[in-house]
């Protein structure tokens, strides 16, 4: 599969090709349509994405795959079932959608209208079914720009080939849910998937009628070829929005992650390309995402990049306690810049379930060798740290802990109460891993009641295979929105420097915020050795500035912190007192 054209401010516009700084995005006033291609996305996940979308003011359309998965809407009737659920080989879903059993898996393209359905009241039946035929329009347009004469067939929402005859089937399904003038759920269009899996159930309570494919039909299309079909015909749902399109370059091949991420442990060495000097599997991501070979590695940093080394007393005396306790600090093992600046200000912060990480992110330094077992009293040893160097606000982040039932979401929780009992004055934000799209773990976290749930997106949508490749744009966005439905103050991260362009960090700033994020951090990557990504330019301080701007001003982001040398948990005190209460 390749990569999509991605283009922002407008369908047609390459963002490769824009200007850095540009700053075209349309801003968070409800004008845009963000239509975003998140590859292959869990069901309730895109789900609960959904629902806090929906709650928001700002308009998307959620184009992606799901793994096999049968939903049910409100009115469903059992008997569309088979007896044995378990036989179906997926799970059953019900849901808060119209319409009956459907199924959805890979090779169907399907797409969720979040928006303010443009002269909707309020969702009434008479409303509904004027979306519903919008969607059908949309989706009508784009079978025949592919040559098949498609229509609707009377009574049986969806879109049909050959409607008016005997042959009648459908190839696309729709199931809408329209309330306060703000639509969820929307539509299903078969591609290449495997038609069996409909032969089960009774689609859409329709028995009478055939389900068809696009392949089944004899039409050879791409996933992407049919993603910029719907962003052409899009103004059937659209009306006077903008239409602004950024895509997550996708596949889904297990040899395409890092050893730990398919469980095999360290795996061979290294296969590194001689002509770039990155390993091949990362240099082969970066190409696909349309990134060059960046800076040389010889050039020099600009003046706003640098940092003194200024080792003073508080400094020496957090880096000796943290020795004595056995404890770990993302501040050495990540190798960041602001590491004397804030030691000497008596603040550091701590990375739970050792130093050694399950994922192989492009950008990181931490230690990807295979993990040793937890260390069940850290919790306790953490606590006391942070009582007797007197920290007035302790952060707590973690390694990816992919090997553990739970993704370390109990050791996480147990620190936050410890610090709680031996020092119940200290704010405590928590920077976690995507605990794999685990609700649970994440509520596990979330019980403990940290002052700040941080969970860093990392990068534009287009650069994540390439940046983090065992995680996803969507998943990070579902796990700050659950976040904020389990009543935490939320706050993300973003590097920058990577190849993105300045148009693309605000469409992600754009996302962050539709989903209720209230801090977000910006900051300069810095290569931490040769075989890791390459930095394709310096942002200057003025870039910062208009990123913050534009998040603050235009997005309605509580505090946005960017500078070259913001890093997550930079001037965390500081920013957490900004928000200090959780929303619920």
């Amino acid at each position: 599969m390749n990569p999509l054209t991605i283009a922002t401010g407008g369908p047609a516009a390459s963002s490769l090709d824009a200007k850095d700084g540009a700053g075209s995005v349309p801003p968070g006033d409800g004008s845009a349509l963000r239509i975003r291609w998140l590859g292959r996305v869990d069901y309730c996940e895109a789900w609960d994405l959904q629902r806090r979308l929906h709650a928001g003011s700002d308009n998307h359309l959620l184009l992606l795959e799901h793994p096999p998965v049968y939903t049910t809407g409100r009115s469903a009737d059992r008997s569309n079932l088979p007896a044995d659920l378990a036989a179906l080989g997926a799970p059953v879903i019900p849901v808060n959608r119209g319409g009956d059993v459907t199924f959805h898996g890979p090779g169907q393209l399907v797409g969720y209208p979040v928006l303010s359905v443009p002269g909707r009241r309020g969702g009434g039946m008479a409303d509904t079914v004027a979306w519903v035929r919008s969607v059908e329009q949309l989706l009508i347009a784009v079978l025949a720009d592919l040559g098949l004469a498609a229509g609707r067939l009377e009574r049986y929402p969806g879109v049909w080939l050959e409607p008016d005859s005997d042959r009648a089937r459908k190839i696309a399904a729709i199931g809408v849910r329209l309330s306060r003038g703000r639509s969820m759920h929307g539509f299903a269009l078969n591609n290449t998937v495997d038609l069996e899996w409909f032969r089960a159930v009774v689609p859409c309570g329709i028995a009478d009628r055939e389900v068809t494919s696009l392949a089944a039909e004899g039409v050879d299309v791409s996933t992407e070829r049919l993603v910029e079909l719907i962003t052409a015909n899009i103004a059937p749902i659209a009306g006077d929005l903008t239409p602004e399109f950024a895509n997550v370059v996708f596949r889904h091949r297990p040899d395409d992650l890092a050893p730990f991420s398919r469980g095999a442990g360290v795996g061979d060495p290294v296969d590194v390309a001689p002509d770039r000097g990155v390993p091949v599997r990362l240099g082969r991501r970066l190409d696909e995402a349309g990134v060059g070979e960046g800076l040389d590695l010889s050039a020099r940093k600009p003046e706003w990049m640098r940092v003194k080394v200024r080792t003073g007393e508080t400094y020496r005396r957090l880096k000796s306690t943290a020795r004595d306790l056995r404890l770990t600090t993302v501040c050495e093992e990540a190798g960041c810049p602001n590491i004397f600046e804030c030691w000497n200000e008596g603040t550091a912060t701590f990375m739970l379930l050792g130093e050694r990480c399950t994922r192989a992110c492009g950008f990181c330094l931490v230690d990807t060798r295979k993990p040793l077992d937890v260390d069940v009293g850290e919790p306790d040893r953490v606590a006391r740290a942070v009582r007797d160097l007197g920290i007035s606000f302790a952060v707590l982040t973690m390694v990816a802990r992919d090997d553990l039932d739970d993704g370390g979401a109990v050791v996480v929780a147990d620190t936050v109460r410890a610090i709680r009992r031996l020092a119940p004055d200290v704010g405590v934000e928590v920077l976690i891993s995507d605990l794999q799209g685990s609700d649970r773990d994440l509520a596990t976290v979330c019980d403990a009641e940290p002052d700040i749930l941080n969970h860093n997106i990392e990068t534009v949508p287009r650069l994540q295979r390439a940046v983090r490749p065992s995680a996803s744009y969507a998943r990070s966005l579902t796990v700050l929105a659950r976040a904020k439905d389990h009543g935490r103050v939320t706050k993300s991260g973003i590097i920058v420097g990577m190849g993105e362009s300045f148009d693309e960090v605000a469409a992600t700033l754009a996302d962050l915020a539709a989903v209720g994020v209230d801090i977000v951090t910006i900051g300069q990557y810095l290569r931490p050795t040769s075989t890791h990504l390459p930095i394709a330019r310096w942002w200057t301080p003025d870039e910062f500035d208009r990123l913050k701007a534009i998040g603050e001003q235009e997005l309605g982001l509580t505090h946005v912190e960017a500078s070259p040398l913001t890093r997550s948990s930079h001037h965390a005190g500081s920013v957490a007192s900004v928000v200090a209460e959780p929303s619920t």
